[in-house]
Parts: structure tokens; C-alpha cells; sequence
């Protein structure tokens, strides 16, 4: 089972009480966009094998929602945070380059 810790209110929650928003730090396209970036922004999402970044929800919560990084593969959880924060903090991103030494974090990215 998924155990994610809301950095908000601190509460150990468990997958049944969050929502999964899918992949995060994404562009998000708007007003002027052609239709083919707001097509891949809709539909097209990164699915990677291992680490991670995504977007949840503490529902049954604050209701807030927070970033986590994690593997897909072994479900190891490497932290979570805000979901205004820009960028993973310097101890996520630590905690994955630790055991995913090839792993980089690509910024704000579109859904390619």
C-alpha cells in the first residue's frame, strides 16, 4: 500500500484517502496556445519506469493539494511537498540521486 505524508497537515495518509492527480510539474497551456500544444497537454502524459513526479490530493484531509516523488517499480516513496513549490526540494532530489545516480530533474516541462 501508498503511504504519502501531506506536507500540510503533516498526516500520514494512506492511498485510499488521496487522489492521484497525474504526472506534476507540467505545462499547463492557456489562452493562445495552438491547438496542437493544448492537445498534448491534454492528452499526452510522461508514464516512466521509476522515479516519478505527481500531483495528489489529500481528499479524505485538508483537501490540499502536494507533489511526491516516488518509483513506480518499487513504490518508494522520496518525499513530498507543496504543490506551489517549483521545483523538488534539495532533499528529494538527494534522497532519488542517491539511488537513481542517472535521474535528473527536467524542470517545467510539456507533456512529451
Amino acid at each position: 500500500m501508498l503511504i504519502l505524508e501531506c506536507p500540510y497537515c503533516g498526516i500520514h495518509a494512506e492511498e485510499t484517502e488521496l487522489h492521484a492527480g497525474g504526472q506534476a510539474h507540467i505545462k499547463r497551456e492557456t489562452v493562445g496556445a495552438d491547438d496542437a500544444a493544448f492537445e498534448a497537454y491534454l492528452f499526452t502524459r510522461a508514464n516512466p519506469r521509476g522515479v516519478h513526479l505527481e500531483r495528489w490530493r489529500h481528499v479524505n484531509g485538508c483537501g490540499k493539494w502536494f507533489h511526491a516523488a516516488r518509483s513506480t517499480t518499487t513504490l518508494e516513496v522520496f518525499g513530498t511537498y507543496p504543490a506551489q513549490t517549483l521545483t523538488p526540494p534539495d532533499d528529494i532530489l538527494a534522497a532519488i540521486t542517491a539511488k537513481h545516480p542517472d535521474w535528473t530533474f527536467k524542470g517545467w516541462q510539456g507533456a512529451t
